[in-house]
């Protein structure tokens, strides 16, 4: 039997969290299969199996913190597991138990072969119930008892739907409401969580950046009515090439062309505090509100991009945060980010900056509002609103100000960004 090291999987990173097993012990694996995931502070990472074997021992619940280069789980090779399982029919044969029960690797006393085949859901109270990590963990968040639930799995195994639909069902007469151990009746106590992965990295950058960055913010609204009717004219030709085409590759774009024009905007302080560090390149963040928390990767290089480049690259991008799957490349070297919480109905914010970068721009959602034109006449006009927040230490309301027009009137006015295309 042997034990897999959890091995580095970052620059500096020495525990992750076990976010979910992919398998069960017991549970026959083929080499490359993937095992389990883990949540560094960076990004989802899925660790896969280094040979073909049996799963033995979860050294780590999921949820629970695994350290690099400590046991994550145990496993027989392929070899080891038929060597094993021949000498334990052979000493069952001749009367010993010894064997055997060195064989299981488990806390049973079966053979890797037999663990595979889970009990029946009528053997339910005779021994452990089939369900996975995941599973279980639904049903202590819940204070069930899996013995209650019906599983709908191949052999009686628990599937997350069967715990779904016990919860469904309305309460037996003189069934008692689980509680909390320790709790009383009517007494509002909290499910404890602990603040993990992405969540906990989230935590500590938003307190370090507002707390050691002076934030100036500056709002506006925006004009942005011609540019959805462009947008509308372009979306079938970037369709016919496979992409989808939103206001975010504009909104960068414009980002890059202004950044041309107030480049302090795209530098960023040192730590010493003495030096300003100016970037060549225009690598633009965006806030994605992922299902491991919130995530910023950033486009590389916009004002050499395309538009449709730069769909390419939000929409790529946009997918593996969701899925907490970023590479931790993608979540580096970033100058200057958007955050678009327009896309959930937000109207305005105060965004924290995103440090070491200098500046954070806060899209809130576009309406229709009626706006008087240079004549006096009233027209129905879309208006977005915008707020800016920036390091005050080296970035004053001036400058934030005139960056803010000069991107501005790239979206107002969209074909004037034709001038300054390579």
């Amino acid at each position: 039997m042997s034990d897999f090291m959890l091995p580095d999987i970052g620059e500096g990173i020495v525990e992750c969290e076990v976010v979910e097993w992919r398998v069960v012990e017991g549970d026959r694996i083929e080499e490359d299969q993937p095992i389990v995931e883990v949540m560094t502070d960076k990004a989802l990472v899925e660790i896969t199996a280094p040979e073909a074997g049996v799963v033995t021992k979860l050294y780590v619940e999921q949820g629970q913190i695994a350290k690099v280069h400590a046991p994550l789980y145990a496993y027989q090779a392929e070899g080891e597991a038929t060597s094993e399982a021949g000498e334990t029919s052979a000493s069952r044969e001749g009367g010993g138990d010894s064997q055997a029960a060195r064989a299981s690797g488990t806390e049973t006393t079966a053979a890797p072969s037999e663990v595979t085949s889970p009990a029946p859901a009528s053997a339910k109270g005779q021994g452990k119930v089939p369900a996975s990590p995941a599973v279980r963990r639904l049903v202590r968040e819940h204070h069930l008892n899996l013995t209650d639930i019906d599983g709908s799995g191949k052999d009686g195994r628990i599937l997350k739907e069967d715990v779904l639909a016990h919860l469904d069902q309305p309460a037996e007469v003189g069934q008692q409401t689980p509680r909390i151990e320790g709790a009383k009746v009517g007494e509002n106590v909290p499910r404890v969580e602990p603040l993990r992965g992405m969540r906990a990295v989230m935590a500590k950058r938003m307190v370090e950046a507002a707390t050691t960055i002076p934030h100036f913010h500056y709002g506006d609204e925006i004009d942005v009515t011609a540019l959805l009717a462009m947008r509308e004219r372009l979306k079938p030709l970037a369709e016919a090439q496979g992409e989808r085409l939103t206001l975010m590759p504009f909104f960068m774009k414009a980002m890059a062309l202004a950044v041309a024009e107030q480049p302090i905007v795209n530098a960023q302080l040192n730590k010493a505090g003495d030096e300003l560090h100016y970037y060549p390149q225009c690598n633009i963040g965006m806030a994605v509100d992922s299902k491991a928390g919130l995530m910023v990767p950033n486009v590389k290089g916009v004002e050499r991009l395309t538009l449709l480049e730069i769909a390419r690259e939000v929409g790529r991008l946009t997918n593996a945060a969701r899925e907490g799957r970023v590479d931790q490349s993608d979540l580096k070297g970033g100058t200057i980010s958007i955050s678009n919480i327009g896309a959930l109905g937000g109207t305005y914010a105060a965004p924290i900056i995103n440090a070491p970068e200098a500046a954070i721009v806060a899209i809130g959602k576009t309406q229709w509002l009626p706006r008087f034109d240079e004549r006096g006449d009233v027209q129905r006009r879309a208006i977005m609103t915008i707020t800016w927040a920036g390091d005050h230490r080296f970035i004053d309301g001036g400058t934030i100000a005139r960056f803010c027009n000069a991107w501005k009137a790239f979206l107002e006015a969209p074909e004037t960004m034709l001038l300054h295309l390579g």
